[in-house]
């Protein structure tokens, strides 16, 4: 029990301590294909755009949204199945719960679960979304 209580604290403390996001970084599609054989980047695009949603995290429904914008953009390159397909990936692998590199919030130390950024983590986000001007992912 004493252990279960020592690990609960780390943890806690962890994520009150967390308060700086990494710069952002997009691993494509992840541990899917960024396109068809013969197009090879097809929807890449739009698995760098989730992956910014991903990077910055938020609550429940801004990862929803994430994932229908993820499914939407895929479809609209002209492929409706691999779209749904992917959003059922990203529903089930994308959870904030696993210390995986492309889960929601992974800009964030983990764990960070859904939860509305602060006014504070919206400034630093700005900040890094300032130092990355050029970049067409971030100059929105």
């Amino acid at each position: 029990m004493r252990t279960l209580l020592s690990l609960l604290f780390i943890l806690i403390s962890t994520h009150l301590s967390a308060n700086s996001i990494s710069a952002f970084t997009s691993d494509g599609c992840s541990v899917f294909p960024d396109g068809t054989p013969t197009q090879k980047e097809l929807w890449l695009s739009c698995c760098t755009a989730h992956d910014y949603a991903y990077w910055k995290g938020g609550t429940y429904d801004d990862r929803l949204n994430a994932d229908r914008e993820l499914e939407k953009c895929v479809a609209n390159v002209g492929e409706a199945k691999i779209a749904k397909l992917m959003l059922a990936g990203v529903r089930v692998g994308g959870s904030p719960y696993l210390p995986t590199s492309f889960r929601w919030g992974y800009g964030w130390p983990y764990p960070r679960f859904y939860e509305p950024l602060s006014p504070t983590e919206l400034a630093q986000i700005a900040r890094l979304e300032k130092l990355a001007e050029g970049n067409p992912v971030l100059s929105k």
